[in-house]
């Protein structure tokens, strides 16, 4: 396999265990009476998802799971154009198997219904808030760029080595405590893909704003990033750097 096929293939793993690990923890765990791990469990899932793969795939596609930060590091300049669609591809793959995996699981569950939402975005009458198209919007597009600024600061050459996957990981933590009740927290299209296919209808029909908010709040961040901090000899790959 070569580097280009390896990178591939650790997005798209990496994206896989971020949909499958995040939405699962939301569609199997969060609910459960007495036991069930809530918002705040459902957030720090999603932030280790992102920690352990940025220190186990790092190193290979720079792990970034997620269109947004694809799209942001190159803005950034830490990213080659030219390997933006096939990393996105791999992310929206990863995305849909780790879906699909999901499915066939929690599936299992006597009480299981699709009514539940199975962890897809929503605005309006499918936010967990009943939040509407103008604050989801706004939530999706400040927090992607934040998360992108985090992300480019943390890699930076002149940040403390070893240190950048805890910071991104509890970076996705905090942003899922603000804005799981706006949105359900995106600020990943892939990640938003996968569910929505086995949703369908609404949450389809709902998806286009968690592609446009995440990828221009990604290009933000990666602007604004690069505007403030002179940038180290050297480019910078993602997330683990």
């Amino acid at each position: 396999m070569n580097g280009k096929s390896r990178q591939l293939a650790a997005e798209a793993i990496g994206t896989f265990w971020l949909t499958f690990g995040g939405c699962g923890s939301a569609v199997i765990a969060a609910g459960v009476p007495q036991v069930g791990i809530g918002m705040l469990g459902v957030a720090l899932a999603f932030g280790l998802t992102v920690l352990t793969m940025a220190y186990a795939i790092g190193h290979v596609s720079g792990c970034h799971l997620n269109p947004a930060v694809t799209v942001g590091l190159t803005v950034g300049g830490r990213f080659p154009a030219e390997l933006v669609l096939p990393y996105i591809v791999a992310q929206v793959v990863g995305a849909i198997v780790g879906a699909a995996l999901l499915y066939a699981i929690a599936s299992g569950a006597p009480d299981f219904s699709l009514a539940g939402g199975f962890a897809a975005n929503g605005y309006g009458e499918h936010s967990p808030g009943k939040y509407g198209l103008g604050a989801g919007l706004l939530s999706e597009v400040l927090l992607t760029m934040m998360f992108l600024f985090v992300i480019m600061g943390s890699t930076h050459g002149k940040a403390p080595a070893g240190f950048a996957p805890i910071a991104i990981g509890l970076a996705l933590t905090l942003i899922h405590l603000i804005s799981i009740r706006v949105t359900n927290t995106s600020v990943n299209p892939a990640r938003s893909t996968g569910p929505a296919l086995f949703v369908g209808g609404w949450a389809l029909a709902q998806l286009w704003l968690f592609w446009v908010a995440p990828l221009i709040g990604g290009a933000a961040g990666g602007f604004i990033y690069r505007w403030l901090s002179e940038e180290p000899a050297g480019q910078v790959t993602g997330q683990a750097g």
